[in-house]
């Protein structure tokens, strides 16, 4: 079984996000794409929306898409999970043969500091989300997006147009009463 795991903070999510679960299943050769919200992200501090609350928007969001599941392993770690982890728990629970790891290219640049990087880019395949004009080598597979949304910029300059509309007056309201 060929699948994509798409992680991410989703703090909040946006309609970039959505883009990327409707290109993947478009555009990718799997039978399922598992969306995988962190605890918190290993490289960050803090998040700014709880857990709890993030799963349930990706979940609802997520309610649309027949091949697409999200995934609440790193949430039940209650701690930062390293990438390799979770593919690790993919890997054994749902025997895959074939797993897509999507990422944005903001994170090329810091690859090689991802716990065991060696051992996971021999267990996936990199996918590519092309982000701010960076370059993306060519011998990597790519998607294109051309959302230029960001969950921190969308924080700080909070805009109804930029969440999807299953989950958008819900985010607004969260973020509203935080500003």
């Amino acid at each position: 079984m060929r699948v994509a795991i798409f992680g991410g903070s989703f703090d909040p999510p946006h309609i970039a996000h959505e883009n990327i679960i409707k290109k993947a299943l478009k555009e990718l050769n799997i039978k399922m794409l598992f969306v995988v919200p962190t605890f918190l992200n290993p490289f960050k501090n803090n998040s700014f929306a709880p857990a709890t609350q993030r799963y349930k928007w990706v979940k609802k969001l997520l309610q649309r898409y027949k091949k697409a599941q999200i995934i609440n392993f790193e949430l039940k770690q209650k701690r930062p999970t390293p990438t390799i982890e979770t593919i690790k728990y993919i890997k054994n629970r749902y025997h895959v043969k074939k797993i897509y790891l999507i990422i944005g290219a903001d994170n090329l640049k810091s690859l090689h500091k991802w716990q065991d990087y060696q051992k996971l880019k021999k267990m996936v395949e990199f996918v590519i989300i092309t982000r701010d004009n960076i370059k993306v080598p060519k011998h990597l597979k790519k998607i294109v997006i051309n959302d230029n949304i960001s969950s921190t910029n969308l924080r700080d300059n909070l805009k109804y147009r930029y969440l999807p509309k299953t989950i958008a007056n819900e985010v607004m309201n969260f973020y509203g009463s935080k500003n």
